[in-house]
């Protein structure tokens, strides 16, 4: 498979000389294009440091991260702008959609700040919708839609400009049981049928269970690694739990 995503010995210190914190370690590994992968690990594991160097939020200390063929870690300030507009799509936990627009008009906002024609944004915001189910949210407003419908409604705006990759980040983490299902399972939509790639940050064995792979990370390094493949999720949602459990105390932050 096609190489999208790769994060080669890098690592990430916080503080000064006098006090220096090492979250990330060395860490390397590949997401093929189309894949679904999520990334595990207790509070303070790296988990999320990583996925804001790749978001390039936060500066890699050393090593590099390459999307496609672009060396992310060299980027500058411009160049970055544009990166993370074109190339990148977020799901966040808290959703970030826009009060005073609808779910139409958040969903659109990325295109129009492109200039992309008006006819060809309500075509595209309409295909999305549908492939979402979210057609009728459209005309209401954020304080209108439930927890799960804001989070579709910010999967949609995620995937409107086709980024090459969709990072989220504890998606399911404000949402109730019902609708973290939900989303989910349009995850699992958008990777089979648009072949989105998504990585995803979790502590939640469930939704990792979603996943086509999930690495997990302690310490700032790959502690282990699994591969859905041909089993069920209940299977893999089992095989998850056991990796889990062998973590030990880390157990009650990992789920």
């Amino acid at each position: 498979m096609e190489k999208l995503l790769q994060v080669q010995e890098v690592e990430k210190y916080y503080g000064n000389k006098s006090n220096l914190t090492k979250a990330l370690n060395y860490i390397s590994f590949e997401v093929s294009k189309g894949e679904f992968v999520a990334i595990m690990g207790a509070s303070g594991s790296g988990k999320t440091t990583l996925l804001n160097c790749i978001a390039t939020i936060d500066k890699v200390t050393s090593g590099h991260i390459l999307l496609g063929n672009e060396d992310i870690t060299k980027l500058k300030k411009n160049e970055l702008n544009r990166f993370r507009r074109e190339e990148l799509g977020f799901i966040f936990q808290d959703f970030n959609l826009l009060d005073t627009l609808t779910g139409y008009e958040n969903i659109a906002l990325a295109l129009s700040i492109s200039n992309v024609p008006v006819k060809k944004i309500e075509k595209r915001v309409l295909e999305v919708a549908k492939k979402l189910n979210i057609e009728s949210i459209l005309n209401k407003y954020p304080y209108q839609m439930s927890g799960g419908e804001k989070q579709r409604i910010a999967s949609a705006r995620a995937i409107i400009t086709n980024p090459k990759l969709v990072l989220a980040d504890e998606p399911t983490g404000a949402l109730d049981s019902k609708s973290s299902r939900m989303l989910l399972e349009s995850f699992n939509e958008l990777n089979n049928m648009l072949h989105t790639t998504i990585l995803m940050v979790t502590h939640d064995a469930f939704s990792a269970s979603y996943a086509n792979r999930v690495i997990f990370i302690k310490d700032g390094k790959i502690f282990n690694e699994l591969i859905k493949a041909d089993k069920t999720r209940k299977e893999f949602f089992d095989e998850i739990i056991d990796v889990v459990t062998i973590l030990g105390g880390d157990l009650n932050d990992a789920l």
